[in-house]
């Protein structure tokens, strides 16, 4: 297996790996090698050994068995930029599925904390040997400034995909935060915590339900830390008055005033994850089209967007950023119980055994979440990534992993979800193509006198929304087929011919 293919293998990117045969003649020649830890190295001896007639033989290397994949990483990885696309460009059609405006989870909340998940359990397999410290950090510092490279890029501001065609920033506005850029952050984190405590994991198999949080407790260590900071800084930090400038494309810029001077506020207007975000990026760095406008108190079309309400409050207008730097420190739990989930797999051999971790700390996530919300204690929100979202997702993630992973795995029905294996395996290629518009922008590039005359939209408009008389319902069905499913036959085309775009 070349380098390239080794780097594929760790990092969830590679295809599913074949076993080279064994004959057991030969199996035997080589003095007797034998499998260990479910094919995933094979031991033996490579010197000179005597042979019947006495004459010595040398006997080959070991052969080195490619590790067996977990076809579900893929899969979830897969459904979860299945649900990105879907939500981001359905989401307007049908509001129920896109952002909850403030507390409560949609299908649309769901998108950020599987992305964490799925991070944390590929560290665990990616880290799960680590020769040298020291590349190994190298790596994860290149694959950190790659991701936030990428983000600022995609989502600062620079890219105007995938409707106007427009492109630059003024760097007055520019937004330093977003999805890839907290995936980087928390990447970074968890990864670094498992590269930088290796020496000191435990080694052993079929650790017990204790001793697996024991034997990796420096990762638990660093979400504890995490916890508290979120929780201090959201509860005792101070929010004073603020002030922003709207602009209005109709109206002359104007100042706006928000009234606020309290501490633990965990609605809209005077929060600390906002308050840190304007603190440390400025007002003019944060996401100018925050869900929140989407609330009864913003609009009267509400949970949908419309025009705001005339009585609408002042921070209605104002800017807030979803992805901002007190919420990804929590965001770092995420990961956390991602990489906790990838430790089980690792040193659990038996499925039922795995089930059982993952089931009951799943379910335990679940009802503490639910607790916590429904008593007002703390409400589940995406917005702040409050400590009850974090357990109501991660929870959630659990039990969907756990699912994938008794169909494809154990019972091995993966034909019905090769197009998401496929998406998963090709992750960042579909992301930047599809979920952000890039290849849609590229096509509508190509117009007839008219930006509007472009191929996208004559599909949507003809094909979908006139065929089926319905906005919405075209709208859905053109997301579902002339984007899910077309990248779902790429991914599987260029899995296919061994091409794979990754960080």
């Amino acid at each position: 297996m070349d380098e390239n293919e080794v780097r594929r293998v760790e990092e969830g990117l590679a295809a599913e790996p074949k076993p080279p045969p064994m004959n057991p003649s030969e199996d035997e020649k080589r003095g007797g090698d034998r499998v260990v830890d479910e094919g995933m190295k094979v031991e033996g001896s490579s010197k000179l050994e005597e042979t019947v007639g006495g004459k010595p033989e040398e006997v080959l290397p070991p052969v080195k068995q490619r590790s067996k994949r977990v076809a579900t990483l893929d899969a979830f990885r897969g459904l979860t930029i299945v649900l990105m696309i879907l939500v981001d460009d359905a989401g307007e059609a049908y509001s129920r599925i896109d952002h909850s405006p403030w507390n409560g989870c949609t299908l649309a909340d769901f998108v950020m904390p599987f992305f964490l998940f799925i991070v944390g359990v590929a560290i665990a397999l990616a880290f799960k040997r680590i020769p040298k410290t020291n590349d190994a950090v190298k790596k994860i510092v290149l694959r950190t400034l790659k991701l936030l490279f990428w983000g600022i890029i995609l989502q600062g501001g620079y890219s105007h995909a995938p409707d106007d065609l427009a492109y630059g920033v003024d760097m007055k506005k520019i937004r330093w935060c977003g999805i890839l850029q907290r995936i980087a952050l928390v990447y970074f984190v968890v990864a670094m915590i498992e590269a930088l405590t290796a020496k000191r994991r435990p080694t052993a198999q079929d650790l017990g339900y204790i001793s697996i949080f024991t034997g990796h407790h420096w990762q638990w260590i660093g979400g504890l830390i995490a916890f508290v900071i979120y929780m201090t800084t959201t509860f005792a930090l101070y929010v004073p008055d603020w002030s922003f400038v709207a602009h209005n494309p109709d109206e002359p810029p104007k100042r706006y005033t928000v009234i606020c001077g309290k501490r633990g506020h965990l609605g809209p207007a005077c929060n600390a994850v906002g308050f840190v975000d304007r603190q440390v990026w400025g007002v003019n760095h944060l996401y100018s089209m925050p869900v929140w406008s989407r609330l009864k108190a913003c609009t009267l079309s509400a949970p949908s967007s419309g025009p705001l309400r005339p009585d609408a409050p002042n921070w209605c207008r104002a800017p807030f950023e979803p992805e901002g730097l007190l919420s990804t420190i929590s965001a770092i739990l995420s990961g956390t119980i991602g990489i906790h989930y990838g430790h089980v797999l690792i040193h659990t051999k038996e499925h039922r055994e795995r089930l059982k971790q993952w089931i009951a700390m799943g379910l335990g996530l679940l009802v503490i979440a639910i607790i916590l919300h429904f008593t007002n204690a703390i409400p589940i929100n995406k917005q702040l990534y409050s400590i009850s979202y974090v357990c109501f997702t991660a929870g959630a993630a659990g039990i969907v992993f756990s699912a994938f992973y008794v169909v494809i795995d154990v019972w091995g029905f993966r034909t019905p979800f090769l197009f998401l294996e496929w998406i998963g395996m090709n992750a960042m290629l579909v992301f930047v193509m599809a979920a952000q518009g890039i290849f849609a922008a590229f096509v509508n590039g190509w117009y007839y006198e008219d930006p509007k005359n472009s191929l996208v939209n004559w599909i949507q408009k003809h094909v979908f929304v006139d065929v089926w008389h319905s906005q919405r319902l075209g709208t859905l069905l053109y997301v579902i087929f002339a984007e899910i499913t077309f990248w779902g036959v790429i991914s599987g085309i260029l899995h296919k011919l061994g091409i794979y775009w990754k960080l």
